[in-house]
């Protein structure tokens, strides 16, 4: 299954309460669960102003039909192409 990076510009994000990114977290479940097993949110990074999700899904229109569906931005879409571990060359 592809894995897509989300870049979501949410001002503020890195001072969200517990209780909002909590809010959050269960709408987009909530959504995943009805859009079927085919799209599932891995984990999340959360900076000052943007929140980055990493996900697997079919393609992006996934993707985007979930953020529409939450009402939670998707500003960039990203496929990831590979991933680079250290490990790999020590």
């Amino acid at each position: 299954m592809p894995q897509f990076v989300i870049e979501r510009e949410i001002p503020g994000a890195g001072s969200l309460t517990e209780a909002q990114i909590r809010e959050v977290s269960l709408r987009s479940l909530e959504t995943l669960k009805v859009m079927g097993p085919q799209i599932q949110w891995l984990h999340s990074y959360v900076t000052e102003d943007k929140v980055y999700c990493v996900y697997l899904a079919p393609d992006e229109n996934s993707i985007r039909e979930h953020a529409r569906r939450t009402g939670i931005p998707a500003d960039r879409v990203s496929a990831v192409r590979r991933l680079i571990e250290p490990v790999n060359f020590q």
